[in-house]
């Protein structure tokens, strides 16, 4: 039987399962912040960005079907959020996507396709944007390119759960475990005004998009998620039926199996 939690209720009374040991994992100093990574198997490199609140082990289950499928993974904790650390300033996507090439840098990864979940999937597109010779592709899932895309919030009882599940990972994993509130305070004021990418912007990005979104995403329109394949060059629109923002752990085979398909369309000669 393929495993799923819809409604997110084994994650509340299990949590995720732990990532697999890493190959290498550390930390990245980068302009004035301290960018946790981890990376695990061996191929073609796969750079996986969680979004807001989260930290790489929301990945719990992509990571081993990506290694499984022989791809080079990295897992990296966002600014400010996991073991990520941050200082002063405001957080920006663009500041985010500059640790992301850091890191890369450190890892002597040229070029990587990205997997990037809600506010990564920004962070993925803005280093498409900033350095598209860094990209082979970007899976964006479940997140708006500007401030049309985003549906008013309605609280439910899976976004508590996720919400309880994010509050404790952070203080169990956070230089900062007291730090949770002003952390989510400064992420809102970050997503209510970024980004703000317009039709020009979008036509100029060189690398190839998939734009997937869950038929129930509780946060973004299904029309903004179309809007972006069709604006974009080398889009793709692609619908998850019976999952919402959370596709990757309510019904992670199927996700996994959207993954794997990307990365063969992206990176062409993985097994050759």
């Amino acid at each position: 039987m393929t495993f799923t939690d819809d409604d997110l209720t084994h994650l509340q009374a299990h949590g995720l399962p732990p990532l697999p040991v890493a190959r290498r994992s550390g930390y990245v100093g980068h302009d004035r912040a301290r960018i946790w990574f981890a990376e695990f198997g061996e191929g073609p490199p796969v750079v996986l960005l969680h979004g807001g609140l989260g930290n790489t082990g929301n990945w719990a289950y992509q990571i081993p079907a990506l290694v499984t499928a022989g791809y080079r993974v990295v897992g990296i904790d966002s600014r400010g959020q996991g073991r990520s650390s941050r200082d002063e300033r405001p957080f920006s996507y663009e500041l985010m996507a500059a640790d992301t090439r850091a890191v890369l840098d450190a890892l002597g990864i040229e070029r990587a396709a990205f997997i990037g979940w809600s506010d990564g999937a920004v962070t993925s597109l803005e280093v498409a944007r900033a350095a598209p010779e860094r990209v082979a592709g970007v899976f964006f899932f479940a997140c708006n390119v500007d401030g049309t895309g985003a549906l008013p919030f309605e609280p439910t009882p899976l976004i508590d759960r996720i919400y309880a599940y994010h509050v404790s990972q952070y203080a169990a994993l956070s230089p900062t475990p007291d730090g949770f509130d002003r952390m989510r305070d400064d992420l809102n004021v970050m997503q209510g005004s970024q980004p703000e990418y317009g039709a020009g912007d979008l036509g100029a990005i060189t690398v190839p998009v998939w734009s997937v979104i869950g038929e129930r995403d509780e946060f973004i329109r299904r029309e903004h998620a179309e809007y972006i394949a069709r604006t974009i060059p080398d889009g793709r629109f692609l619908l998850l039926e019976e999952v919402s923002h959370f596709a990757p752990i309510q019904r992670p085979s199927a996700f996994n199996a959207v993954l794997l398909s990307f990365l063969d369309a992206v990176l062409p000669h993985h097994g050759d």
